[in-house]
């Protein structure tokens, strides 16, 4: 099984206001997820960003479903 390169996903606080980008073009994480949960196909995604590829789709997903996954700890001062 060939996972996602999720370092398509980006960072650059001039793009986006910072927030996860893919390869630091200015469409967002959470377009390309706002897509997908709308029920819009890869196939359409690409038509409507044709300077995306499938594994950038993929990579967001990946990377979305990741940060789900993570949770903050709160630090007592000892």
């Amino acid at each position: 099984m060939k996972f996602p390169d999720i370092e398509r996903v980006t960072f650059d606080p001039d793009i986006m206001g910072g927030k996860p980008c893919i390869r630091g073009m200015r469409v967002t994480v959470g377009t390309i997820t706002g897509l997908v949960a709308s029920g819009i196909s890869f196939k359409d995604i690409l038509k409507l960003y044709p300077y995306l590829e499938e594994d950038d789709i993929k990579a967001a997903l990946t990377y979305a479903a990741w940060r789900t996954e993570e949770y903050d700890l709160s630090l007592q001062a000892s």
